[in-house]
């Protein structure tokens, strides 16, 4: 068992990410699967969507990096097209069908972008400490306008995004407060760039919806941590890291290995994320 922390003691500083305590939210036997397992079950097959997500995001990292002369639509294609992988698709010609839509997804995109319009931060990595639990998390792009940062957030998904999904994400509200607290500059305000829709959702945060957020996130960390130490302890089974099936179990990595997760939804091919094509 693990140790309780004494009454008017200060629990020991624990460093997470929003995707750890999101794992842990959703799902306590995939957390111990990702985080604790040495090693970790073996993963079923990548998936496609994470393919063309990473693929999207790592060319508008590239695109932002370049000389400012050298931020045109035709290479930012050019940098899709380096990155692509056929990783997670049906066949080659179902990765080929992709491949032209993330150009054409990316190059629309940048085409509405400034490239002089700078950001202060690409993929940039920022941190604070709220309560007991030290967040980070690497933002995809942070804005500098007029004299407050704006978080950006790149979404490839099937979805339309709604300003509730800006509003209620723990990790644009972390995104935010940490880039704050790194930069030394303002930042409330949140935005998801949908790529395939075009479209953006945002939500403009105040102290006190930060502050909501951050709490969340510290009493969720308190409770990663307790089931951390259990776990080195040796408090390793459903009763500490019961399984929790839900239609997200059809997309887990590791249902292989959860007989609850194979049972709540039927195997998913390895490209069921994207679009029909």
């Amino acid at each position: 068992m693990s140790q309780p922390i004494l009454d008017g003691m200060p629990r020991r500083l624990y460093s997470a990410t929003p995707t750890r305590l999101n794992t842990w939210l959703d799902c306590p036997r995939r957390y111990r699967f990702t985080y604790l397992d040495r090693p970790p079950p073996p993963k079923g097959p990548p998936w496609a969507h994470n393919t063309l997500g990473a693929v999207v995001h790592n060319a508008l990292a590239g695109w932002w990096r370049l000389p400012r002369d050298a931020r045109t639509v035709h290479r930012v294609g050019v940098i899709v097209d380096e990155y692509w992988t056929a990783e997670g698709f049906r066949d080659a010609e179902q990765a080929d069908l992709w491949r032209v839509r993330a150009r054409d997804m990316v190059t629309g995109y940048v085409a509405r972008l400034d490239p002089d319009d700078e950001p202060r931060g690409v993929e940039r990595t920022a941190g604070l400490i709220h309560g007991g639990t030290s967040l980070t998390g690497r933002i995809d792009r942070i804005d500098q306008r007029g004299d407050e940062l704006v978080v950006v957030d790149y979404k490839t998904g099937r979805h339309v995004l709604t300003t509730d999904d800006a509003r209620s994400s723990l990790a644009l509200a972390v995104y935010a407060a940490a880039a704050a607290r790194t930069l030394r500059t303002p930042c409330r305000r949140v935005e998801l760039h949908h790529l395939p829709s075009g479209t953006v959702a945002v939500w403009e945060h105040d102290e006190r919806t930060l502050t909501r957020h951050l709490d969340r996130a510290d009493g969720i960390a308190a409770e990663c941590a307790d089931a951390d130490a259990a776990f080195k302890s040796g408090d390793t089974g459903d009763a500490r890291f019961p399984p929790r099936p839900s239609s997200l179990c059809g997309w887990c990595d590791f249902q292989q290995h959860c007989p609850e997760g194979r049972a709540s939804t039927s195997t998913r091919a390895s490209w069921a994320g994207l679009e029909a094509s």
